[in-house]
């Protein structure tokens, strides 16, 4: 969702806090998947070309490591 400009994402019902709503760690999640996949999809699709499972794991990376990471690293 963009407010103002800027991406923003709301996370509700989660049990990290006490709150059950966490915006911070999604937020900066989006944002490290955003400059994971400016990198690893152009990388993963020219693979692809030549070994497919392996240029399909590159290319789903941002969407299976870095976000979870990044969103559950900050509890908040």
């Amino acid at each position: 969702m963009l407010s103002g400009g800027m991406p923003f994402c709301v996370q509700c019902g989660t049990r990290d806090n006490p709150c059950r709503c966490k915006i911070v760690g999604p937020t900066l999640g989006f944002l490290a998947f955003c400059v994971a996949a400016l990198v690893e999809w152009p990388v993963g699709a020219l693979v692809w070309c030549f070994r497919h499972a392996k240029g399909r794991r590159i290319m789903g990376h941002p969407v299976t490591h870095v976000f979870p990471c990044v969103s559950n690293a900050i509890p908040f």
